[in-house]
């Protein structure tokens, strides 16, 4: 096989990989694209970041086909080659200065540091030079016509397929709470919370390791206001990074995730997006998880101190625990969401467009 053909079928097939995992989990794209916005102080394009989610992964999806089907590549080469020079760039400032954690190149499918992705993007780019040196030597098997025709067809299948994906659940799961995972963590754990408050006036923060901290202090509580978790694990080997509290700022995530019974929870990292129709159906399903004796709970990112309010705002009736944002959007891509576990295995898990009807919950549980 020649060089240029080779250079164009691997970086075809590195581009439409790199195209479908993101294009598979839009959501997850958008939180990466939201890193580099709040990263760069660009915090005003957040609106575009669903946008700009499915336009690149469709851009890189129908860059690999052309490449593959060795389609308008005159043309293209022209958008690739300068296309990679900008990610090259951006990738070894990433790994100079570290602004955001993780480019996602790979989505959650390949998880890589920021120093990997800029020597990948270091060898990809010699093939993306030869591609664009030989752009003009490469000739189609099919007409003008046929090409853009091709190439319209992708582009529209794939964006009709990347925002299918974001109405719903990702059809592949990356991450560790794909169904059928168990959470349970390895050997006996110990696990130290540290919560952060911050004074509503001075801005002042302290750091305490639950419980010890006034919570029953109300004059205190009034004037501190929580903004910040982290937990210290020791003695075994978590599968996760969620971490629940309850009011008190007790730790209770054993007792949720690993139930030995049927656990549902659902997720929201921000109740402000539960509208009245998610939540009628979210109530639903709290009534028949309560009629057969089921437990059902809620965990959310909002403060702690809405909490309450949004619960009657939705008319709920059940038990919302505090959890962090970041954690609870890897657990799944839906605000708001619902999971079901049982001792700590993944059954199955929603998305607020295919919540559950009873017959569908009474089929899945077994029950009369």
């Amino acid at each position: 096989m020649k060089l240029q053909t080779f250079s164009r079928i691997l970086v075809g097939l590195v581009f439409i990989f790199s195209g479908f995992v993101k294009g598979v989990d839009p959501l997850g794209t958008v939180y990466r694209i939201e890193d580099y916005f709040f990263a760069y102080g660009t915090d005003w394009a957040v609106p575009f970041a669903l946008f700009l989610s499915i336009a690149l992964s469709t851009l890189e999806f129908l860059l690999g086909i052309a490449l593959l089907l060795n389609l308008k590549l005159k043309t293209l080469s022209w958008i690739l080659f300068p296309l990679m020079i900008f990610f090259t760039l951006l990738t070894f400032y990433d790994a100079l200065y570290e602004p955001v954690p993780d480019c996602g190149c790979f989505g959650d499918a390949i998880k890589l540091s920021n120093w990997q992705t800029f020597y990948k993007n270091i060898v990809l780019i010699v093939f993306v030079f030869i591609v664009f040196k030989c752009r003009k030597i490469y000739i189609s098997a099919f007409n003008h016509k046929s090409q853009l025709f091709i190439l319209i067809v992708f582009a529209a299948s794939f964006v009709g397929f990347s925002y299918y994906q974001y109405q719903h659940l990702p059809m592949i799961d990356f991450r560790e709470w794909k169904i059928g995972n168990d959470m349970k963590s390895v050997g006996e754990a110990r696990e130290d919370a540290y919560l952060t408050y911050q004074n509503k006036e001075t801005g002042e923060k302290k750091e305490f390791l639950s419980p010890n901290f006034p919570w029953n202090d109300s004059v205190w509580m009034s004037k501190w206001e929580f903004v910040d978790q982290r937990k210290v694990v020791s003695g075994s080997q978590a599968k996760h990074n969620l971490f629940i509290l309850d009011a008190e700022g007790y730790d209770i995530t054993k007792s949720i995730i690993e139930n030995p019974a049927y656990q549902f929870i659902v997720v929201s990292w921000e109740m402000s997006a539960i509208t009245k129709e998610r939540a009628g159906k979210i109530n639903q399903i709290s009534a028949f998880c309560d009629h057969h004796g089921i437990s059902f709970v809620g965990l959310t990112g909002t403060r702690e101190i809405e909490i309450p309010f949004r619960m009657r705002e939705l008319s709920f009736d059940f038990v919302f625990y505090n959890a962090d944002d970041i954690a609870l959007k890897s657990v799944v891509r839906a605000n708001p969401g619902l999971i079901l576990l049982k001792n700590g295995v993944v059954l199955n898990k929603w998305h607020y467009n295919d919540f559950p009807e009873a017959e569908e919950l009474k089929n899945l549980l077994h029950l009369d």
